[in-house]
């Protein structure tokens, strides 16, 4: 998948990249997790996992527990990435 950035609007907090909105980790399909820098098909499936087994990530710095993220990985998604708790 390509990362695809539609309008500029929406100015979130700084560090959005580009005006993409972010992807919601608690709402993501595999799909677009893919689209996401560094992030193939074996991890948006861990990713998946860990939704489906610990429930709603609570903070983006929670994927540092998917196996495969690290601070390096995390730092690349910082801006693209997004927890909305409802």
């Amino acid at each position: 998948g390509r990362w695809r950035c539609g309008n500029r609007s929406g100015g979130g907090a700084g560090g959005v990249h580009a005006g993409c909105a972010p992807v919601d980790l608690n709402t993501a399909t595999a799909e677009e997790l893919m689209a996401l820098p560094g992030i193939g098909e074996e991890l948006s499936r861990r990713i998946l996992e860990y939704r489906e087994t610990h429930g709603p990530f609570a903070a983006v710095e929670e994927l540092m527990e998917v196996s495969g993220i690290g601070e390096a990985k995390l730092a690349a998604l910082e801006g693209r990435v997004t927890v909305n708790r409802e």
